[in-house]
């Protein structure tokens, strides 16, 4: 890379340059991890987290109560997929808001959002109400995700970031098995002890409050370098044109008229959505000269594969502990608890496997085999080979093809076993072994995608710096990068 290509990369950090000092320099001055102001505020980023992976899931075992309190079967489909489809459709809009707002406004508006819409889902009067509450949330929910993972950067230097990745890894484990397991507990509705509504989307409110007055009080980030803009020009950047080729829905049969054309319309707006990228690449939703890259790209296919088979496993395991052996709805919650400590544990391992070898690609070969083992990974590698200026751009994409993988697999998982039950209508056992196959199948894939990955070290080079996180595949100007 030449000279004046590092100096323009540097221009656009999302973070400043004081003392003549680096922007990738810039964690190790903030890097402070025994004072309370540091774990105060990491502590608050994993709070954060836990409760908006928390209300993801929290569904999959609230629905029997749910439905019974609202005469809303035919909605079932849309508790679920309300918050992931509107997480994945704003997803990559965040990534160019970060960077065109102050990270600390964005976030904390996140937040706050999120715990109206929370708000709105605990106190429903009907499923319609209900239903625009999660939206509401998942809206909001993917300024969290992108917002945790960005303020972590200018903190924390790039070579002991697995270890606080792999903490944030585990927090996602177990929150995404607690989902589950704190929607068993409504059931208690039932027997009319500590019913107060939907009362588990409470649950969110004081520890979402807690976190928001604190970050409010202690959270100072970095101001970013952006220069004075006019409203339209944020506008431009956000890319509206892309975004509108995200909206899209069906609610018919496979063989309906409605679903065929829905299907070329999706066609030609994948096409017209890879156009606008390509011929607007200064303000792409996602840029060419990203994705292009060989290890973004490998870590993109990598995202969607892991996130698909996870959420087959965390959505439809509940279902074959309460359909196949019979359990109630909070022993199902119990019973997943395993799978949550193995999670927890095998984030920790990766983190700490990552951290000391200094490389992230073998944490990936082994996920297919050990279920979360490398699921953090994607987003070190974001900040391993992209620029800092395209850090935001790369953490929302990661997220969103999380958001996606699951808002579509969860659907595929709800189809398979409808369709198998239609044909074999008590074979329960058999619809979720389907299920579970295509999960093994689609981790399977991840595995392929990995095998693509560059050996890039985070470790610290000899003079004691991180290695530089520019790459000349994503700093050309030109919007595409070579691999």
């Amino acid at each position: 890379m030449t000279s004046d290509k590092v100096l323009d990369v540097e221009k656009q950090s999302i973070v400043p340059s004081p003392a003549g000092q680096k922007p990738e320099r810039v964690s190790e001055t903030l890097y402070q991890p025994r004072t309370l102001k540091f774990r105060l505020i990491i502590s608050c980023i994993l709070l954060s987290l836990f409760v908006v992976k928390l209300d993801r899931t929290i569904v999959s075992t609230a629905i029997p109560r749910i439905t019974d309190e609202f005469d809303s079967l035919g909605d079932i489909g849309w508790y679920g997929s309300a918050f992931l489809l509107a997480g994945a459709t704003s997803q990559l809009l965040y990534g160019h808001i970060y960077r065109a707002y102050e990270m600390k406004l964005v976030f904390l508006l996140s937040i706050l959002v999120f715990e109206i819409g929370s708000a709105i889902c605990g106190a429903a009067p009907n499923s319609g109400t209900f239903i625009a509450g999660r939206a509401i949330a998942g809206l909001a929910s993917a300024g969290v995700f992108s917002g945790c993972m960005l303020i972590i950067i200018p903190m924390i230097p790039l070579h002991k970031r697995p270890m606080f990745q792999g903490i944030l890894g585990g927090v996602f484990g177990v929150s995404s098995v607690m989902g589950p397991l704190v929607g068993g507990l409504h059931q208690l509705g039932h027997l009319e002890v500590c019913y107060l509504g939907l009362w588990c989307f409470y649950i969110n409110l004081p520890i979402g409050a807690g976190t928001l007055i604190l970050l409010f009080l202690i959270w100072d980030p970095p101001k970013s370098n952006h220069e004075p803009a006019s409203i339209w020009s944020h506008l431009k950047q956000l890319d509206p044109l892309g975004m509108f080729f995200f909206w899209g829905g069906s609610i018919y049969s496979w063989s309906n008229s409605r679903i065929i054309v829905l299907f070329i319309l999706f066609g030609v707006l994948i096409l017209l959505f890879a156009a606008v990228q390509i011929l607007r690449p200064e303000t792409a939703t996602m840029p060419t000269r990203v994705i292009s890259q060989r290890s973004m790209l490998c870590a993109a296919l990598y995202t969607l594969c892991i996130s698909s088979s996870m959420i087959l496993m965390v959505y439809f395991l509940p279902i074959w502990f309460q359909t196949v052996k019979l359990v109630s709805p909070i022993k199902s919650g119990i019973y997943t608890l395993p799978l949550v400590l193995s999670m927890v544990l095998a984030t920790f391992i990766a983190g700490l496997m990552t951290q000391k070898t200094g490389y992230y690609v073998p944490a990936m070969y082994i996920y297919a085999h050990v279920s979360c083992f490398g699921t953090q990974v994607p987003g070190l590698i974001v900040q391993r080979v992209l620029p800092l200026a395209g850090v935001p751009i790369g953490i929302a994409l990661v997220f969103f093809l999380q958001q996606l993988g699951g808002s579509v697999f969860a659907t595929i998982g709800q189809s398979i076993l409808t369709n198998y039950l239609i044909s074999q209508l008590s074979d329960i056992l058999g619809a979720c072994t389907k299920i579970f196959l295509a999960s093994m199948g689609v981790s399977l894939a991840g595995l392929l995608a990995s095998l693509g990955m560059e050996w890039k070290s985070i470790k610290r080079e000899k003079n004691g710096q991180d290695e530089p996180t520019q790459t000349p595949e994503v700093a050309n100007k030109d919007g595409h990068g070579a691999t």
